[in-house]
C-alpha cells in the first residue's frame, strides 16, 4: 500500500521506507496547516490509482482523523480531487496539506525539481552565443534576454506594464547585483521548473512539461508584429544570466497563488553537486509567503531584504536577481551607461513608443496604445546619487533620429508563402541646404575620407551619399530589433544603372526598417536571422506598397521610384533662389491648401547657370514641349531673401503670346538646360494660333432643363448633345497646329455645381471627347438627389491641361441654373432618447421622418403611433406634427432583475407610411426608490448581547425591481437602550446590501431586553422606514473572571489589583480561577477556552489543570525588594478579560546575620576605626528582620586576633532595626588583612579589615640584623651594603610615610664619602643613604642618624664601626738576612729575604717579583742616579711564597760605607722603599676574639673560568675556657641557620608555586580571548553565564549540521572499485580523483570513459596478478612502467601564458583539465597517472570560446585537446564535430563519472567545531587554575602558616643575638649555602614542571624532616659537615 517517512527540519534527505514497485509513485508532503506542525516533508510511496485510498495514506502517515476537513493541493495551488488525481498526482510531485486552497503558507517549503536541458541542446548547438558579439560588447544583448521575457510575461497585464532593471553596486548591501523585475502574470512552481530546463521552448512544451505559455496560441497579426511573445526557445535567459553573473535567483508569484517561488541556480552550487557526484540539473524551490526573507542569512545578499520587502503589494511579479557580476561587465555598465540604455532603447523602440515610432513633433504624434509599457534602468552606487533613467525618456537612439530626420516615408509588404509577412518602411533624409541630414551611428560611421571630385560633368558618386556604406534596412523580429542582422537593399531600392526620374544621390538618403513575423527563424540569443535576407530576394516573393494604411497591388519599383522622386523635389533644398520680390497666393492651384504661401522670385542658380526674369527657355518632358519667357519663380513656403532648396516653379509666358496669351508654370527640373536661345526665337517666330468662340446645345432625348427651373429630388436630365463653333460657325474639335507639335484637341467639360451655404461643391464632373464620327455627347442625369441650388456648366476645356482660357481669353462655356426641393414622407428613423430611462418615469421618443432619398420632411397627416415592448407594459400622452416629431410622456412598467438595468427591443410604428416600423434598443433601469424591504421577516428578532445583528435590505421601485441611485444610504437606529451603535449601509452600486455594524452591548444585563430598530433612508423621505423589535438576551460569552485563594476548605477571592504579602521564596498555591457569563452563569472551562488563557509568572501552563480551574503556583520572590505582579488574562473573539495581584514578600525567620561597614576598611595599629560597622539579622536570602528589638544587642559577639575590646560598643538603632559596633582597635600584632568574626545566637557574619603600621616612632636599617656588635669594615673600602633606613612604627612596623629629612652625625675622626647625597624618605617609608666609604684610623667609631616627624625627634639608632687595617694595603718592607756576617770586597753578599707587610702586619702574597728590587750606592746623603739595580733571585719552593729573596749578589770590589735599598714599586707614582731591616718573627700570636678567614684558592689552569674560594671562618681566643662557650654558641648559630634556611625555602617555594599559578591563569585566559576571538569570525557569540552548556549545545548542533551536509545527495561514482587487498593496488581510475564542477566532471569523465574502470598499481607484479585472476578482463596499469620524463610539468602554466606574460586575452575560463581534479588519497601517484591520461588537456566554456583559443593558440605553440564544459571535444589535431566529440548527458554515462569532493561547509563545521572544543578546554582549565589559585592564597593565611612566619622571626633574631655575642658580622646569606642543595634539582626553566614542585612541597612539607622543635634542630647540626657551614663574605687571613 504506502509508506510514509517522517521529515524533519534541516537539508537531510527523507528515507524511503517500502521498495518502489513499478508503478509506484514517491511522492513529499507538506504539512502546513498549522503552525505547530512538523516544518519538515514526509515521503509517500503509492501505488494505487486511486484519490480515496491516497487520501488515507496521507491521513495515516500524518496521523490526521479521518473526519478531519483539510486539503491536498499542489505547490500551483490545484486541489487533487477524484477527478483529477491521475492527471496531477504525478512521481515526485510536492504536495501541501492545508486547511483550505487559499490558505496562506505558514513557514517556507522547498520543492524538489530537475531542469535537465531539453533534446534542442544537441540539436541547436551551432547557434551563436554572446560571444559572437561583431565588434560590440554583447552586454546590452544579454539584458535584453530578460527584458523580453518581462514583456511576454506582462503581455496579459491590463494597466501598466512595468520592468525594471536594478543595478545594485552599493558594497554596503552586499556584493553587486543586478535585478530585473516586471509586474508580469509571474509562475507557478512547475512553470518555475520549466523555466529552468534549457532550450525548453514554448513549441516543445508538451506532455509532461506544463507550459508558462499554457495553451499557447499565436498572436492575432498586430502592427509592426508587436506581440510581446518574444519569450522563445527556453535558452536566451539562463544564457543571459550566466554571462551577466555566476548566480541567479529567480522569485515569482502567479497572480492566482498566494505564495511565493523561489529557485536558485548558481555555478557554484553544480560545482559542488558535480564533485559531490550527485545531480546537476536538480535542486529545489522554495515556497514561501510574501516578503518574507528569512532564509537570506548571507552579509553578501543583505540587499535582498530591501527587494523581498517589496513583495507586500505585488499581486503578481517574477523578479531575477543576478550574483556574482562579472567585474568586466560591472565596469562597463558604471563607465558606459548612457551608451547601452541607448541600445535597449534601440532594441525596444517601437514596443516603447507603438507602431509609429517616437514621433516628437506634437502635430503627429498619435496617442498609442503602448505608453503602458514602462522600462526602468536604476543604477545604485556607493555614495553616489542613483542614476535612474526611462527608456520612454531617451531621444537619442538610432530609430528616433531616423524618425525625427526623416521628412517622408515609403511603407511597403512582402508576402511569402505561408504565414510570412514582412512589413517594411523607407525613410527620406534630405538634403538641407549645405548638408546631408542622414543621422550617425556611433557604431557605424557614415563620414567617410573619400577625396573630393573637381570633375564638372555629370558623372555619379555613390561613394559621396549620406548614408555610406551602411545597409538600408535594420531588422526587427516580432517588434524587437535583431542587432546582427542588417539587408543592404533589394532590386526596386536600389540605385539603378542608368539615370532615374531621381538623381543617384537620393538613393543614399534613405534608410529603412523591416518588421516580421515569428515565421522567420532567429538564432536562439535573437543577435541574427538564420534566412531573412535570401526569402526576401527570393523570386516568388510579392513586394505591395501600402499607402494610407491600404495596400495597393502595383510595380512597386515605379511606385518608389516616384516616391523618392516626389520627395526630391518637395524636400531637398539645393536650387538658390534670389531677387526676392515676395509672397503671393497661387490662386491656379486646384488644392486650396497648396495656395498659399508661395514666394516669388525674379532669379535662379542652378547647376552653375542662372535663370532670371525675361530669359527664353524651352521645357523638357512635357507633353507638348512649351516654348516661353521666364516671369517669375515660385517656391513654396514664407521665406526671406535668398534661401537654398529643391523643386519650386517656374512661371513662363508661353509664346508666341498673340497665338497663345497663356502662362504655364511648370517645375523647373524641368527647364531645358542645353537648348540655345536662338532655337527658342526662331520657333516664336513660326507660330500662330486661332481660337474657338461659342456652344451649340440640343435635348435630343428629352428631359429638357430649363433656365431657373425648380425640381423634385431624383427628378432626371436629358441627354445633352454639343458642337463647338467658331467665329464663322464652323464646327471645331481642336486648336489649330504648331510647328513642333500636334494641335490642341478640344474638350467639353460638364460641372454640375451645388451652392450650399458652407461653400459651391461640384457634384457631377464629366469630360467629352470628339470621336470623329460621333459628336460631343453627355448621358441623361438621374442621381441628383440633394436639395438646394444649382448651377449647370458646360465649358470648352485644352486636353493637356484642362484649362478654360487660351491665349489670354476664355473658352466658350454655357450656363444653366435650377433648384432641387424635398418629396413626401416615406421612411423614420428614431432620435437620441434622454438618458437614463427608469420604471415609471416619463420620457419622450423623438421622429425623423424622411423622403424617399431621406431627406428631412414633415408629417402632414394624422398619425396615431404603435409602441410594443416584450415584458414591458407602455404607454403614452400623444405625438405632435410639423417639422419635429415627438413621442410625448412615454412611461414602461415592468421586471427588472438587475439594478444595472436591462436591455428591451422597443418596437415603433407609424401606420401609412411605406416603412412603417423602427425598432430599437433601450436599456430600462429600475426607478426611483418607492419602498424597503427587510429580512428576516419577522417581526421580533432575538439577538445576543455583545452581538452584532445583520439585516439583509434591498430598496425597491414601484415594481418591485431592485434599484441602485447615488447616495443611497441605509441606516438603522436601535432605541430602547444608551449608547447603542448606528448601521448604515451604501446600497447605491447593488441597491441591496447587509446592514450591520458594531456589536449591540448593552452593560450589566442580567435578563433580556427589549429594543427597537428603524430601518429607513435618511434623503429618501418618500420611502416609508421599517421598524423591527430586538430581543436582546444576555451574552453567553466570557464576561467576568474571578480568583481565589483556597486555605483549606475555605475559598478567600482575590480581588482585581489586590495586594496579597507571602513570606519571601515561598510558593503561593491552590489558587483556583471560576469564569462567569453575563447573566452570571458559571462556565464550564474547555480545552478551547483553556488556550486562551494566558499568565505572565510562568511560560507553562497545564493545560489539564486549568480545565479543572486550577491556576499555577506562583513563586514568590526571595527579596522583598521585588514585588510580582501576577497577571491572568483570557482574550477571545468576543471580550478581552485581566484579573491582576501582587505579591509583595515578607521576611521570613532569622537565619543569617550581614555586617556592613559605613567607611574606609582601613585601621591603624593602636587606634580605633573611624567607621561604624552595621549589623542587621536577615532571612535566608537576605531581607532584613523587621521583627528584631533592642535586645538582640545582648546576643551579639564580637571577635578576631588581637582585637583590643576594651573600648568595644555595642548600641542598638531603632530606626534601622540595626546594631551599631563602634571602638575596634587591635593590639599589636601582626599587619594586613583582619577578619571581624560577628556571631549572634548561632548566626555568624565576617567582616574584613586592613590593618596598617601606626604612626612613625623611630627608625630602623634594612638589612643590617645585628647592630648591637660593631660592624667590621676595612680602612678605606666601603660598608659591605648601602644604608638602608625605614620609618617603623613603636613596634617596628614599617610606615610608608615619605619626605621625612634624615641626616648622619660623626666624630671628626672618621670621613664618610656616600654614594647618595639625598636622605629623604620615599612612598615606602625608606630611605637609601648609599653605599658608604669609611677613612678612620684603627679601632671603634659611631655614627648616629637623626630624623623627626611632626616635630618629635624620632627613636634612631646607632651603629658602631670596627676599623680594620687594609690587608692589602702595603706600608712597609721587611728584609731579613745574616745580620752576624761581614762583608768582604769582591765577595757575595748573605741572601736577603724581603717581604712586603700590609696595614695588618701580614706578608702581602702574590706580588709580581719584577716589582720588587735592590738598589745600591755608595753611602752619600741622597740616592745617586747611577745606582746599581739588582733583581730578585727564582724562588725555590712555592711555600716561600710571599718572600723574595736576592742570592749571590756580588759585593763591591771596591773598599767604601755602601748603602742598600730595597724597593716595591705600588704603581707608576708610588714606591715603598725599606727604612731598616725588618725581621718577621714565626708563630706570632692571634688577636683574642678575633674571626679569621681561612681561604682556599684552587690553582687550575685547565679552568677556564675560576672556581669560587672556598672560605673557612674560625674565631681566635686566647683563652681555652672562653673557646668552650664559643665553640658551643657556633653549634647553636649553625642549627638555626639551617632551620633559618628549612623555614625560608618553604616560604620561597610556596611564594613560587602562587606565581606559577598566576602565570597559567594568565595564560589560560589569553587561551581563552584568543579562541573566542576566532569564534566571532565565525558569527558565533558566547554568553557570559552558562558558557561551558551552551559550548555543548553549540558542538552538538554544529555536528548535527555537519552530519546533515555529509547526508546531502552529491554526484557519485556508482562504478564499483576494485577490492584493495593488496597494498600496491590503489583503485581504479574513476575513484582516484574528485572534480568540484558538474559540467567539467561530466565532460572529462566522457573524456576518460576507456579508462576510467582501469586499476591502477604500483608494480608490474601487482598489475599481473590482478590479469591472472580476471583471466585478463581487466585492464591495469602498473605505475612503475611509466616513462616520467614524458609527463608534463603539474604547475606549467597555460599556452597562451609565454615568459610570465599573456600573449593574447582568452575568453572561456580556460583552465588544466588536471587543475580541476582534488584527489582524496595518493596525492603523488594520482598526479603521475592524470598526467599521462590527460596530459595538458583543457577545459574551457563553449566551442566558440575553445575554437578562438585554438586559433590563437597555434600561431606560437601546439594546441592540446581542448574539452568545452557545453560537452564538446577539439581534438590536438583541430578536428571537432560528430558524435564522436560530443559528450553525452551525465545519466549515459552509466556511473562512471567521477564523484564530488566533500563540501566546503563540511570543512567549515569541522573547523567550528574543534575551535569549540578548544574553546570548551580552555574555559575548563581556566576554572580550574583559578580554583587551585584561590586555594594557594587561602593557604597563605591560614593560622599554621602564620605561625610559621613567627617562628621564623624569633628564630632570626635569636640568630642575630648569637652573631653579637660570637663578635661576626651579622649576614643576611647566611642561609645561602642551605638552600642551594635544594635549588640544585630545579631546571633553569622560569616556571618548573608540577612534578617537581610537588616533591619539593612534599619535602619541606613532611612532617619527619619538618624542624619544629630544638632538639630536632640540633640534632639535624650536629648530622651536618662543617664544609656545609661555610660561606661568609669576608676574607681574613690568619
Amino acid at each position: 500500500m504506502a509508506a510514509a517517512a517522517g521529515g524533519s527540519s534541516g537539508t537531510r534527505r527523507p528515507v524511503l521506507l517500502t521498495p518502489r514497485g513499478n508503478r509506484d509513485r514517491t511522492v513529499f508532503l507538506f504539512d502546513r496547516r498549522r503552525e505547530q506542525a512538523d516544518p519538515g516533508e514526509k515521503v509517500l510511496n503509492y501505488g494505487k490509482d486511486n484519490y480515496r485510498g491516497f487520501r488515507s495514506a496521507v491521513c495515516q502517515a500524518f496521523g490526521v482523523p479521518d473526519d478531519e476537513n483539510f486539503v491536498i493541493t499542489t505547490t500551483s495551488r490545484k486541489e487533487i480531487t477524484e477527478d483529477n488525481f491521475s492527471k496531477l498526482v504525478e512521481d515526485g510531485i510536492t504536495l501541501y496539506l492545508l486547511q483550505s486552497v487559499d490558505q496562506m503558507l505558514l513557514s517556507a517549503t522547498k520543492e524538489r525539481i530537475d531542469f535537465l536541458p531539453h533534446y534542442d541542446t544537441l540539436v541547436k548547438s551551432g547557434m551563436y552565443e554572446y560571444y559572437a558579439s561583431e565588434g560590440q560588447n554583447p552586454l546590452p544583448f544579454a539584458l535584453a534576454e530578460l527584458i523580453d521575457n518581462s514583456l511576454s510575461a506582462t503581455s496579459r497585464n491590463t494597466g501598466i506594464r512595468s520592468i525594471q532593471i536594478k543595478l545594485l553596486f552599493d558594497e554596503s548591501q552586499g556584493k553587486s547585483a543586478v535585478a530585473v523585475i516586471d509586474n508580469g502574470r509571474g509562475m507557478t512552481s512547475k512553470q518555475l521548473n520549466n523555466w529552468a530546463v534549457y532550450r525548453l521552448s514554448k513549441f516543445t512544451r508538451q506532455g509532461d512539461f506544463e507550459s508558462d505559455h499554457s495553451g499557447y496560441v499565436r498572436p492575432l497579426p498586430v502592427p509592426r508584429s508587436l506581440n510581446s511573445d518574444i519569450s522563445y526557445f527556453g535558452v536566451g535567459g539562463k544564457q543571459a544570466v550566466f554571462f551577466v553573473g555566476q548566480s541567479a535567483r529567480m522569485i515569482s508569484k502567479p497572480a492566482e497563488s498566494q505564495d511565493v517561488h523561489e529557485l536558485v541556480l548558481s555555478k557554484e552550487d553544480f560545482e559542488k553537486k558535480e564533485k559531490n557526484k550527485e545531480a546537476i540539473y536538480s535542486g529545489y524551490i522554495q515556497n514561501r509567503k510574501p516578503s518574507d526573507s528569512s532564509h537570506i542569512t548571507s552579509d553578501d545578499e543583505r540587499f535582498l531584504h530591501n527587494l523581498i520587502s517589496e513583495e507586500r503589494d505585488k499581486e503578481s511579479f517574477t523578479a531575477v536577481i543576478i550574483t556574482g557580476v562579472q567585474p568586466d561587465h560591472m565596469q562597463y555598465l558604471k563607465n558606459y551607461f548612457h551608451l547601452w540604455t541607448r541600445q535597449l532603447a534601440h532594441i525596444y523602440h517601437y514596443y516603447i513608443h507603438g507602431p509609429k515610432g517616437n514621433e516628437t513633433s506634437p502635430a503627429t504624434k498619435d496617442i498609442s496604445p503602448f505608453n503602458n509599457i514602462d522600462i526602468q534602468i536604476s543604477m545604485f552606487e556607493k555614495g553616489k546619487v542613483p542614476k535612474i533613467v526611462n527608456l520612454r525618456e531617451i531621444k537619442d537612439d538610432m530609430q528616433t533620429l531616423y524618425i525625427n530626420t526623416a521628412a517622408d516615408s515609403f511603407e511597403f509588404k512582402a508576402h511569402f508563402e505561408g504565414d510570412g509577412v514582412v512589413e517594411g518602411i523607407i525613410r527620406y533624409h534630405p538634403f538641407l541646404y549645405d548638408k546631408e541630414t542622414y543621422p550617425d551611428d556611433p557604431c557605424f560611421p557614415s563620414k567617410l575620407n573619400d577625396d573630393d571630385d573637381d570633375d564638372e560633368d555629370d558623372c555619379i558618386i555613390v561613394e559621396k551619399g549620406a548614408r555610406g556604406k551602411r545597409p538600408i534596412f535594420e531588422c526587427f523580429w516580432n517588434g524587437r530589433l535583431i542587432p546582427y542582422t542588417t539587408v543592404e537593399d533589394f532590386d526596386w531600392c536600389a540605385p539603378p544603372k542608368k539615370r532615374g526620374l531621381a538623381p543617384i544621390e537620393c538613393y543614399n538618403r534613405i534608410s529603412g526598417a523591416l518588421f516580421t513575423n515569428d515565421k522567420f527563424q532567429v538564432s536562439t540569443n535573437k543577435l541574427t536571422f538564420m534566412d531573412l535576407e535570401l526569402k526576401l530576394k527570393d523570386k516568388n516573393t510579392l513586394f505591395t506598397r501600402i499607402f494610407n494604411g491600404q495596400e495597393q497591388r502595383m510595380k512597386i519599383d515605379r511606385e518608389f521610384a516616384l516616391w523618392l522622386k516626389d520627395c526630391h523635389e518637395k524636400y531637398d533644398k539645393q536650387i538658390k533662389f534670389t531677387v526676392f520680390k515676395g509672397v503671393t497666393t497661387r490662386t491656379d492651384l486646384p488644392s486650396k491648401r497648396m495656395q498659399s504661401p508661395w514666394t516669388i522670385y525674379a532669379a535662379i542658380e542652378w547647376d552653375g547657370k542662372t535663370y532670371k526674369t525675361g530669359q527664353l527657355v524651352k521645357t523638357v518632358k512635357t507633353l507638348p514641349i512649351f516654348y516661353g519667357t521666364i516671369e517669375k519663380f515660385f517656391l513654396y513656403g514664407d521665406h526671406d531673401g535668398d534661401i537654398f532648396a529643391t523643386g519650386g516653379e517656374v512661371q513662363i509666358a508661353l509664346e508666341p503670346q498673340a497665338l497663345y496669351a497663356e502662362m504655364k508654370t511648370i517645375p523647373i527640373s524641368k527647364l531645358d538646360r542645353t537648348v540655345p536661345e536662338k532655337a527658342v526665337k526662331k520657333y516664336i517666330e513660326d507660330e500662330m494660333a486661332r481660337l474657338p468662340d461659342k456652344l451649340s446645345v440640343t435635348w435630343p432625348e428629352g428631359d429638357e432643363l430649363l433656365p431657373n427651373e425648380t425640381r423634385f429630388a431624383g427628378a432626371p436630365i436629358g441627354a445633352l448633345r454639343i458642337e463647338i463653333l467658331n467665329k464663322k460657325g464652323e464646327a471645331m474639335q481642336k486648336l489649330p497646329g504648331t510647328s513642333h507639335g500636334g494641335s490642341k484637341k478640344l474638350l467639353v467639360e460638364l460641372k454640375v455645381i451645388l451652392h450650399s451655404p458652407t461653400g459651391n461643391k461640384e457634384i457631377i464632373s464629366h469630360i467629352s471627347q470628339h470621336g470623329g464620327k460621333w459628336p460631343y455627347w453627355f448621358k441623361k442625369m438621374e442621381n441628383l438627389q440633394k436639395l438646394g441650388n444649382y448651377t449647370l456648366k458646360l465649358q470648352v476645356v485644352l486636353n493637356e491641361s484642362n484649362a478654360d482660357t487660351y491665349a489670354g481669353r476664355p473658352l466658350p462655356s454655357k450656363i444653366f441654373k435650377f433648384t432641387i426641393i424635398e418629396g413626401k414622407p416615406e421612411k423614420f428613423s428614431v432620435g437620441l432618447l434622454e438618458l437614463p430611462l427608469q420604471i415609471g418615469v416619463p420620457f419622450n421618443i423623438p421622429l425623423e421622418l424622411q423622403d424617399e432619398f431621406g431627406h428631412a420632411t414633415q408629417l402632414t397627416t394624422s398619425i396615431k403611433p404603435i409602441l410594443e415592448a416584450s415584458g414591458l407594459t407602455l404607454q403614452y400622452e400623444g405625438i405632435t406634427t410639423g417639422t419635429k416629431c415627438v413621442i410625448k410622456g412615454v412611461t414602461a412598467k415592468g421586471c427588472i432583475n438587475s439594478c444595472q438595468g436591462k436591455n428591451f427591443n422597443l418596437k415603433v410604428t407609424l401606420p401609412g407610411l411605406k416603412e412603417d416600423t423602427q425598432i430599437f434598443k433601450i436599456r430600462l433601469h429600475p426607478g426611483p426608490p418607492h419602498r424597503l424591504k427587510v429580512k428576516p421577516d419577522s417581526e421580533i428578532l432575538k439577538i445576543e448581547n455583545g452581538t452584532a445583528f445583520p439585516f439583509q435590505v434591498e430598496v425597491l421601485d414601484e415594481s418591485g425591481n431592485i434599484t441602485a441611485q447615488p447616495k443611497l444610504v441605509v441606516h438603522c437606529k436601535f432605541l430602547g437602550a444608551s449608547n447603542l451603535p448606528v448601521y448604515s449601509v451604501d446600497c447605491s452600486n447593488a441597491g441591496k446590501n447587509i446592514l450591520t455594524g458594531p456589536v449591540i452591548h448593552v452593560q450589566n444585563i442580567k435578563k433580556d431586553q427589549v429594543l427597537k430598530a428603524r430601518i429607513e433612508i435618511l434623503n429618501c423621505k418618500d420611502v416609508p422606514p421599517v421598524d423591527k423589535i430586538i430581543k436582546l438576551l444576555p451574552s453567553s460569552h466570557v464576561a467576568r473572571l474571578q480568583i481565589l485563594s483556597m486555605d483549606g476548605q475555605k475559598a478567600i477571592q482575590i480581588k482585581h489589583q489586590d495586594e496579597i504579602n507571602w513570606v519571601a521564596g515561598d510558593v503561593m498555591c491552590n489558587l483556583i480561577f471560576q469564569m462567569y457569563d453575563e447573566g452570571e452563569r458559571e462556565i464550564h472551562v474547555t480545552p478551547a477556552i483553556a488556550e486562551k488563557i494566558k499568565v505572565n509568572w510562568t511560560p507553562q501552563i497545564n493545560k489539564e489543570q486549568l480545565i479543572q480551574g486550577l491556576l499555577p503556583d506562583v513563586k514568590v520572590p526571595t527579596s522583598v525588594k521585588d514585588v510580582r505582579y501576577c497577571l491572568i488574562t483570557y482574550l477571545d473573539d468576543h471580550v478581552s478579560l485581566e484579573s491582576a495581584f501582587t505579591v509583595r514578600p515578607l521576611p521570613d525567620e532569622p537565619k543569617h546575620i550581614k555586617c556592613k561597614l559605613k567607611g574606609p576598611n582601613t585601621l591603624q595599629l593602636g587606634e580605633e576605626l573611624q567607621s561604624e560597622i552595621e549589623v542587621m539579622l536577615t532571612d535566608q536570602y537576605g531581607n532584613q528582620v523587621q521583627s528584631a528589638t533592642s535586645a538582640c544587642v545582648n546576643s551579639l559577639g564580637v571577635s578576631a586576633p588581637g582585637l583590643d575590646k576594651s573600648n568595644l560598643k555595642i548600641t542598638w538603632q531603632e530606626s534601622t532595626l540595626t546594631m551599631k559596633v563602634q571602638g575596634i582597635r587591635f593590639k599589636p600584632c601582626l599587619l594586613g588583612s583582619k577578619e571581624l568574626c560577628f556571631a549572634w545566637r548561632e548566626f555568624s557574619d565576617f567582616l574584613r579589615l586592613n590593618l596598617t603600621a601606626g604612626s612613625p616612632a623611630k627608625l630602623q636599617f634594612v638589612d643590617w640584623p645585628e647592630l648591637e656588635k660593631p660592624v667590621a669594615v676595612i680602612n678605606g673600602r666601603e660598608l659591605q651594603k648601602p644604608l638602608i633606613v625605614q620609618l617603623c612604627d613603636q613596634w617596628g612596623n614599617p610606615t610608608p610615610e615619605p619626605n621625612v629629612k634624615i641626616s648622619l652625625i660623626k666624630s671628626n675622626s672618621v670621613k664618610i664619602v656616600s654614594s647618595n647625597q639625598q636622605h629623604k624618605t620615599d612612598e615606602t617609608g625608606r630611605a637609601n643613604l648609599g653605599v658608604v666609604c669609611i677613612h678612620a684610623p684603627r679601632g671603634e667609631h659611631t655614627l648616629q642618624l637623626k630624623a623627626t616627624y611632626n616635630k618629635t625627634t624620632l627613636d634612631c639608632p646607632i651603629i658602631t664601626l670596627n676599623v680594620l687595617p687594609d690587608p692589602e694595603r702595603p706600608v712597609c718592607l721587611n728584609v731579613k738576612y745574616d745580620k752576624c756576617s761581614s762583608f768582604q770586597a769582591g765577595s757575595t753578599f748573605p741572601d736577603f729575604m724581603v717581604s712586603v707587610l700590609s696595614e695588618d702586619g701580614n706578608i702581602i702574597r702574590n706580588i709580581n717579583p719584577a716589582r720588587i728590587s735592590m738598589k745600591m750606592w755608595e753611602a752619600q746623603s741622597r740616592m745617586p742616579v747611577d745606582v746599581t739595580v739588582f733583581s730578585c733571585s727564582k724562588v725555590k719552593d712555592d711555600k716561600e711564597d710571599g718572600f723574595f729573596y736576592f742570592r749571590d749578589k756580588v759585593v763591591p770590589e771596591r773598599v767604601g760605607t755602601y748603602s742598600i735599598q730595597f724597593a716595591f714599586t705600588m704603581d707608576k707614582t708610588n714606591i715603598l722603599t725599606s727604612d731598616q731591616s725588618l725581621l718577621l718573627a714565626e708563630n706570632s700570636p692571634g688577636r683574642d676574639s678575633t674571626e679569621y678567614i681561612l681561604v682556599f684558592e684552587p690553582d687550575l689552569p685547565a679552568l677556564r673560568r675560576p672556581l669560587e674560594p672556598y672560605r673557612l671562618s674560625f674565631m681566635f681566643y686566647n683563652d681555652f675556657k672562653k673557646q668552650q662557650q664559643m665553640a658551643t654558641l657556633t653549634k647553636e648559630r649553625d642549627q638555626l641557620s639551617q632551620s633559618i634556611g628549612v623555614y625560608r625555602n618553604w616560604l620561597d617555594t610556596t611564594n613560587q608555586l602562587v606565581n606559577e599559578i598566576k602565570c597559567q591563569v594568565t595564560e589560560a585566559e589569553a587561551k581563552e580571548a584568543q579562541l573566542k576571538s576566532q569564534l566571532r569570525k565565525y558569527q558565533i557569540e558566547l554568553p557570559e553565564e552558562n558558557t561551558l552548556q551552551y559550548v555543548d549545545f553549540l558542538i552538538k548542533q554544529k555536528m548535527l549540521d555537519q552530519e546533515g551536509v555529509m547526508k546531502q545527495p552529491r554526484r557519485t561514482c556508482t562504478l564499483p572499485n576494485y577490492p584493495k587487498g593488496n597494498q600496491d593496488v590503489l583503485g581504479k581510475i574513476a575513484h582516484l580523483a574528485q572534480i568540484e564542477d558538474n559540467e567539467a566532471a561530466k565532460v572529462i569523465s566522457w573524456h576518460l570513459a576507456s579508462d576510467m574502470d582501469c586499476v591502477i598499481t604500483l608494480t608490474t607484479e601487482a598489475a599481473r596478478s590482478i590479469f591472472d585472476e580476471t583471466q585478463g578482463r581487466q585492464q591495469v596499469l602498473p605505475l612503475d612502467s611509466i616513462y616520467r620524463k614524458t609527463l608534463p610539468d603539474w604547475n606549467r602554466p597555460l599556452p597562451h601564458l609565454r615568459n610570465g606574460k599573456t600573449f593574447f586575452r582568452p575568453i572561456g575560463n580556460p583552465v588544466f583539465a588536471r587543475h580541476l581534479l582534488t584527489f582524496p588519497d595518493n596525492v603523488e601517484h594520482c598526479q603521475t597517472v592524470f598526467g599521462m591520461l590527460l596530459g595538458d588537456t583543457i577545459v574551457i566554456d563553449n566551442l566558440d570560446a575553445a575554437n578562438h583559443y585554438r586559433k590563437e593558440v597555434v600561431k606560437i605553440a601546439h594546441c592540446p585537446t581542448l574539452l568545452t564544459r557545453a560537452g564538446d571535444r577539439i581534438l590536438s589535431n583541430g578536428k571537432f564535430g560528430g558524435l564522436q566529440n560530443r559528450a553525452p548527458p551525465m545519466d549515459k554515462l552509466r556511473g562512471m563519472v567521477f564523484g564530488a569532493p566533500v563540501p566546503k561547509l563540511y570543512s567549515t563545521f569541522a573547523g567550528q567545531i574543534d575551535l569549540l572544543q578548544q574553546y570548551r578546554t580552555a574555559v575548563v582549565k581556566l576554572d580550574n587554575v583559578n580554583k587551585d589559585l584561590d586555594l594557594r592564597l587561602q593557604s597563605l593565611n591560614a593560622p599554621e602558616v602564620q605561625k610559621k612566619r613567627q617562628e621564623l622571626a624569633e628564630q632570626e633574631k635569636s640568630l642575630k643575638l648569637i652573631e653579637q655575642k660570637l663578635g661576626m658580622t651579622p649576614s643576611d646569606k647566611v642561609t645561602e649555602s642551605l638552600l642551594q642543595p635544594v635549588m640544585l634539582d630545579m631546571p633553569d626553566t622560569p616556571i618548573p614542571p608540577k612534578r617537581m614542585r610537588r616533591e619539593t612541597m612534599k619535602k619541606l612539607y613532611c612532617s619527619e624532616e619538618w624542624i619544629s622543635s630544638t632538639a630536632k634542630k640540633q640534632q639535624q647540626l650536629l648530622q651536618t659537615p662543617t664544609s656545609e657551614l661555610n660561606g661568609t663574605p669576608r676574607k681574613r687571613k690568619a
